[in-house]
């Protein structure tokens, strides 16, 4: 066979394979967390529910809110409300997580910790 041949077997081999679906991710599921402020004028604290789905996070009434979670637990998330802006990053466990943010309320910055709890 030619190697144009050989590349086009393949090639019509691949389009045959159906993809799968996206695995759910091992932190799927609702979880409650704590934004404590250590520094800054920002609110002392922050409470909020937000949902995992296939590694993917969101809260259901916040459109700007944005995280994924790595297979690893690894977690990386960003959310904006109005005036107010944070980001952060930690890990979780299969039950709970913790990290640390930094944002911005008005003119204020602020940095502080987090933890997660699944419900």
């Amino acid at each position: 066979m030619t190697a144009l041949s050989v590349c086009l077997v393949l090639a019509g081999s691949h389009l045959v394979i159906p993809r799968q679906a996206v695995a759910a991710s091992h932190f799927d599921g609702t979880w409650n967390l704590i934004f404590v402020t250590q520094r800054g004028a920002c609110d002392p604290t922050y409470n909020f529910t937000v949902d995992v789905l296939n590694g993917n996070v969101s809260h259901p009434n916040i459109l700007t809110f944005r995280g994924h979670v790595a297979p690893s637990g690894a977690v990386h998330a960003s959310v904006r409300v109005g005036q107010k802006y944070a980001s952060g990053s930690g890990r979780l466990s299969v039950m709970s997580g913790q990290g640390v943010w930094s944002g911005s309320s008005g003119g204020s910055r602020c940095t502080g910790a987090w933890t997660a709890q699944r419900n």
